[in-house]
């Protein structure tokens, strides 16, 4: 799958990875749930990071529709509400 980091590029990702993503995912959800801005951030950073520690870059002259869009990593609060399905930001959460 082709994952978008919103200021950054795409990374293709296997879907068998997301799972790895999920707990991120949720610690992420409940520190904004709780107003927590240091959590936020800091889970925030660790899920961008751990995307490109299992991703591989797609070529920046490549442009492929992406299947999940992720926030930047200086998105606020409201951004990534704004981005926020049932399932929270990663798809199986």
């Amino acid at each position: 799958m082709i994952v978008r980091i919103m200021g950054e590029g795409q990374v293709t990702l296997a879907e068998s990875r997301l799972a790895e993503l999920n707990k991120l995912d949720e610690e992420l959800l409940a520190e904004m749930e709780n107003g927590d801005g240091p959590g936020f951030r800091a889970t925030l950073k660790a899920l961008l990071d751990k995307v490109h520690e299992l991703g591989e870059p797609v070529p920046e002259d490549s442009l492929e529709p992406s299947d999940l869009i992720l926030p930047s990593p200086d998105a606020t609060l409201e951004e990534v509400r704004d981005l926020l399905t049932d399932d929270g930001l990663i798809p199986g959460t």
